[in-house]
């Protein structure tokens, strides 16, 4: 019998894109800094998360004065932060327009039971894998319940309005799993995409909301070949880990094993 290796449902996107990255940071424990990028989006989730929370309790707050968990987790940060050529009060000036387009645009067609819900362990024995994470939205819509995901990035929204959800399907599905076991509920609405695209003017910014049905089925497989739940598995249990040095973010900024890649040669 295999031994049982969890894994987070966050990391799964990286797993796909290099193994090669995903092994240095989850299997042998490397770190960099967090980036600019990655420290922006951790602060809009923490504005929007105590916007949405406090709608639920039903004692809700405008977005202004969420907006102050937005500056808090630029200027305090719980981690290193590799700011580059751009700077705290830069990120500010980015992350607090977002923040209010997400709360005046996105969250007022929502229904939230459940924001940033940490779940049990999810252990799946056909894999050998344990499935753990925090949910960052669960919403209901016509009697069903759904997940949803704040993302924010300079691809997040094209300038047609369509939400980029390309990537996301493996954490989405992995999402709806753990939400079923979590409410004891069936997950049958479309998995939601709340997209926040970064940029440095007001007519750059820009906010919408994509779909994807049917995630989990690729978690699965089929017909058509292994799902990604058991390539995922035996790539984790076999220690192959292939690099991908044509990844978009195949750098020393993200990757903590750039310089002693062999996949860069």
């Amino acid at each position: 019998m295999r031994e049982m290796i969890k894994i987070r449902a966050s990391s799964l996107s990286e797993l796909f894109d290099c193994p090669a990255r995903f092994e240095a940071k989850y299997v042998k424990g490397l770190r960099l800094p967090a980036s600019d990028a990655a420290r922006l989006g951790t602060a809009v989730h923490a504005g929007a998360a105590l916007f949405d929370q406090r709608i639920i309790e039903g004692n809700p707050l405008t977005p202004d004065e969420a907006a102050g968990a937005v500056v808090d987790a630029i200027h305090h940060p719980d981690e290193e932060v590799d700011w580059g050529e751009s700077s705290p009060r830069e990120a500010e000036s980015i992350a607090l327009p977002l923040h209010k387009m997400y709360c005046e645009q996105i969250a007022p067609l929502q229904s939230y039971i459940a924001v940033e819900a940490t779940c049990d362990d999810l252990p799946i024995e056909d894999v050998a894998l344990v499935l753990t994470g925090t949910l960052d939205r669960i919403y209901e819509t016509s009697g069903c319940l759904g997940i949803g995901d704040i993302k924010t990035g300079k691809s997040a929204v094209a300038a047609d309005g369509k939400v980029n959800t390309k990537g996301h399907a493996a954490q989405m599905g992995v999402y709806e799993l753990m939400a079923s076991r979590a409410t004891g509920l069936p997950i049958d609405a479309p998995a939601k995409i709340f997209g926040l695209q970064v940029a440095k003017t007001d007519k750059g910014r820009r906010a919408g909301v994509g779909e994807i049905s049917g995630a989990r089925s690729l978690l699965v497989g089929g017909d058509e070949g292994p799902g990604l739940l058991t390539i995922a598995s035996n790539m984790l249990h076999s220690g192959l880990f292939y690099g991908n040095p044509k990844s978009q973010i195949c750098g020393e900024k993200y990757c903590p094993a750039f310089h002693i890649c062999r996949w860069r040669r």
